[in-house]
């Protein structure tokens, strides 16, 4: 596989998107980043490609304020995590080309439908057994499709925590699922490519960029503004990306 500069150069620039994203509501940039990759790159390759900066962005946002961190909270979603990595990795290596990008795109317009039809105001508390729940859907969407912060968000936004608790705790549940998620795919290989290396190189320093950027961004605009926004976009992703798998 050749990748031309102009390539590296949009895939840098949608490491930026994805990573202002990721600095402004502590989630989501895969939700960016992969499913517009993959119009450039392979799955596997984009997967591969992008942990590197997901796992560069989630140790800056991880530890930025650990004592606010639930360790209660993060105890409970750990274990079902790394069941649903290892469930994650093992669909990934098997599943045909065509059924990967078409579970992404699914994926990805239900996740953009559940943004934009829920209410804000509904706010239940949710058990705590739960977690494991929200641990097992993470740990497979994370490494399946790159993204395992929506699981973790939907679960930690229902358990009424303070707005610091729960930008801590999914920032520690989040960093947990990509350091995992890196470690499979080492262990199956995906991750030794050079060429994934190579690309590296420009999109980890621009996945850093954006998280800069997103600092300076997030007093001027709204999580639910950009949430909205980001929403709009993945539902025409997702879309996309359904009509290439039959395509």
């Amino acid at each position: 596989m050749t990748i031309s500069p102009g390539e590296i150069a949009a895939l840098a620039g949608i490491a930026v998107l994805g990573s202002v994203v990721f600095g402004i509501t502590g989630f989501g940039a895969a939700l960016i980043t992969i499913p517009l990759a993959t119009h450039l790159v392979p799955l596997q390759f984009a997967l591969a490609l992008f942990v590197l900066m997901d796992l560069a962005n989630a140790f800056r946002i991880g530890f930025e304020n650990p004592k606010h961190a639930l360790r209660g909270e993060w105890i409970r979603l750990v274990p079902t995590i790394v069941l649903g990595t290892v469930a994650g990795v093992t669909l990934l290596v098997n599943l045909p080309r065509q059924a990967a990008t078409l579970a992404l795109g699914i994926f990805v317009l239900a996740f953009a439908l559940y943004s934009l039809t829920r209410r804000a105001e509904a706010r239940a508390v949710l058990a705590a057994r739960w977690a494991y729940v929200a641990g097992f859907a993470g740990g497979i969407t994370s490494t399946l499709f790159g993204a395992g912060g929506p699981p973790y968000a939907m679960y930690l936004s229902h358990r009424g925590l303070t707005k610091e608790q729960y930008r801590a705790t999914l920032g520690l549940a989040t960093l947990t699922s990509i350091s995992l998620r890196t470690l499979a795919f080492l262990a199956t290989g995906i991750l030794l490519e050079p060429k994934v290396w190579a690309c590296a190189a420009a999109i980890v320093p621009a996945g850093l960029l954006g998280l800069w950027g997103a600092g300076h961004l997030f007093r001027r605009i709204s999580r639910d503004a950009l949430m909205r926004a980001v929403s709009l976009m993945l539902l025409a992703s997702g879309a996309s990306l359904i009509v290439r798998a039959f395509g």
